[in-house]
């Protein structure tokens, strides 16, 4: 398995808005995802554009603020290859499933226990 990239970071948030102001306003990035919006308070996913690999504002942690460990997420051709790959290399890595129409997931974890995963996103 050979991934395209680092394609995505996720960062785990519980104040959307202020949070989105915070990247968006204070440090300059560019939302790429839902754009046109003045209010983010009911958005459970926001990415923003920040080179090869996006930031994603992701509401759906464990309530742990600062202590939901960031998500890299390393983009794949064919995501079952991919799965089959590292689970043959002795990853124990989750099953594939859809995260939104036409992207599919699998998560696992790196030695020591940093949440990763591999995404396919159809073109």
């Amino acid at each position: 398995m050979k991934p395209i990239g680092l394609i995505e970071i996720i960062l785990y948030v519980r104040d959307m808005p202020r949070q989105v102001a915070f990247y968006r306003d204070s440090i300059g990035l560019d939302i790429s995802f839902p754009t046109g919006q003045t209010d983010y308070s009911a958005e459970n996913w926001v990415t923003f554009a920040s080179g090869a690999c996006h930031l994603a504002l992701h509401s759906g942690g464990q309530e742990r603020l600062g202590a939901d460990t960031p998500m890299l997420v390393f983009g794949v051709d064919d995501i079952h290859s991919a799965w089959q790959e590292l689970r043959a290399r002795g990853i124990q890595i989750g099953e594939v499933f859809s995260a939104a129409p036409g992207v599919w997931v699998a998560h696992a974890f790196d030695p020591e226990g940093n949440p990763i995963a591999i995404e396919q996103q159809e073109k």
